[in-house]
C-alpha cells in the first residue's frame, strides 16, 4: 500500500515550470518543441529578451530559467543580478554559443545554476534541466580559484600593452609604428591575447579590459 501511495505522489507532483529566453527565434522554436516532447517540465513561457524573461520570473512561480547568454536588451550576467538583486528564487541554466572559460566564470559567479554550450548534445540540456529541478548545480568544471580571478593577469607585460593600446582605439599598423614590432608580430601577440581572455575580437577584448578597470577602482 505504501509503495502505491509512493508511486501515485511521484506522478501527481507539479512539474518544475520553465521559461526560456533567447534572441534567436529558430533557437527559442526548437528548445520548445524539445524540451516539451521530453514530457517531464512544464513551458510557461518563451521570450526574447532579458526584460521580459525578469519579469516573467517576478510575477510567476518559475522554477526554472534557460537563457542565451546574449540578449537583445541585456547579457546573461546583467539578468542573473537583477533577479539576485530582487530575491526571486529562479534557478537559472545558462544555454549559450559563447566560446572560452570568461562567460562560464562570470556566470558561476553571477549564480548560474546551470551552464551549457549551445555545441552540447540536446540530451545535456534535458539531463542539466533535471538535475538543476532538484536543487543541485549542474556546471562544468571550473577552477573555483579562478572565478574571482582578473583574467587579465594572464596576459604578459606586451600583452597588456597591446590590450592598452586597443582600449585607445589604435590600428594594428599604428602599434606596429608605435611601439616598434611588425604587424605580423601584432597579430601574433593579439591571438595569444584573445586566446587568453577568452575573447574573439578587439571590441570584445577592449570591453573585458574596461569592465576590469572598473571593478578594481
Amino acid at each position: 500500500m505504501t509503495e502505491i501511495a509512493s508511486n501515485f505522489a511521484a506522478v501527481a507532483a507539479p512539474k518544475p515550470r520553465i521559461v526560456i529566453a533567447d534572441k534567436n527565434p529558430v533557437v527559442r522554436a526548437g528548445l520548445v518543441d524539445y524540451v516539451a516532447r521530453d514530457g517531464r517540465f512544464e513551458i510557461l513561457g518563451v521570450v526574447r529578451d532579458g526584460g521580459t524573461f525578469i519579469a516573467l520570473c517576478l510575477e510567476q512561480k518559475v522554477d526554472i530559467g534557460v537563457i542565451g547568454w546574449s540578449l537583445p536588451d541585456m547579457n546573461g550576467g546583467d539578468v542573473l543580478a537583477t533577479l539576485k538583486r530582487r530575491f526571486s528564487t529562479t534557478r537559472v541554466i545558462v544555454y549559450t554559443g559563447e566560446q572560452g572559460q570568461t562567460v562560464l566564470r562570470q556566470a558561476v559567479r553571477d549564480g548560474a545554476w546551470g551552464f551549457i554550450s549551445k555545441s552540447d548534445d540536446p540530451l545535456v540540456l534535458l539531463d542539466t534541466i533535471a538535475t538543476v529541478s532538484r536543487g543541485r548545480l549542474c556546471l562544468p568544471y571550473v577552477d573555483i580559484r579562478s572565478i574571482n580571478a582578473d583574467p587579465l593577469d594572464l596576459l604578459t607585460t606586451r600583452e597588456r600593452e597591446l590590450l592598452g593600446a586597443l582600449a585607445n582605439g589604435w590600428t594594428n599598423l599604428q602599434i606596429s609604428t608605435r611601439i616598434g614590432i611588425s604587424q605580423n608580430t601584432v597579430k601574433y601577440h593579439l591571438k595569444n591575447l584573445y586566446d587568453k581572455l577568452g575573447v574573439k575580437n578587439r571590441a570584445m577584448a577592449v570591453a573585458l579590459y574596461m569592465t576590469s578597470k572598473n571593478e578594481t577602482r
